[in-house]
């Protein structure tokens, strides 16, 4: 009696074992088994104001997301099932906290990037949309001598919130 028991719960559980399908990602993404590549567009800069390394930051700060958190292969010339372009829009410094002296105490550097994605697999998370960050730094010290340190800090929020967007679909 207890044999027949033992088999019947082991057949259970491996009609069970084989029936349920577990899918595991550590980064959070939904993203289709069929999408297989990804391609990113050079970002032109349109700001007003531009800073001659953002582009290029950017463009390859995107890329680097998408080769360190996922699996796909990137795509160089052409189109792949993911695909990023787009320009950056905006690039500015503002003065707040003014003071009674009419004196700046902060200041704010924000990066605005607009992104045309489309999902050749499942074309409904396609998007156009602006992203934007900024930090703020002490009106004593110059942009010049915090610009490169705020810039990265800005592009790597821009660019998590664009890959929630595209893969994690939030």
């Amino acid at each position: 009696m207890n044999l027949i028991k033992v088999l019947l719960l082991s057949v259970c559980i491996a009609l069970v074992v084989t029936a349920c399908k577990v899918s595991y990602s550590f980064t959070g993404g939904t993203l289709s088994t069929d999408v297989k590549t990804f391609s990113v567009q050079f970002f032109p800069n349109r700001a007003p104001l531009v800073n001659p390394n953002l582009s290029n930051q950017f463009t390859e700060a995107l890329k680097e997301k998408f080769r360190s958190q996922t699996t796909l292969d990137e795509i160089v010339d052409g189109e792949g099932h993911l695909n990023f372009d787009g320009e950056i829009t905006g690039y500015r410094t503002q003065a707040l906290d003014v003071t009674s002296n009419d004196i700046s105490a902060t200041n704010r550097l924000t990066v605005s990037i607009k992104v045309r994605f489309t999902n050749e697999i499942e074309p409904d998370n396609d998007f156009d949309k602006s992203f934007s960050a900024f930090r703020d730094f002490d009106s004593t010290q110059q942009l010049s001598d915090v610009e490169e340190g705020l810039v990265e800090e800005i592009l790597e929020d821009i660019i998590d919130d664009i890959y929630n967007q595209a893969v994690v679909n939030w």
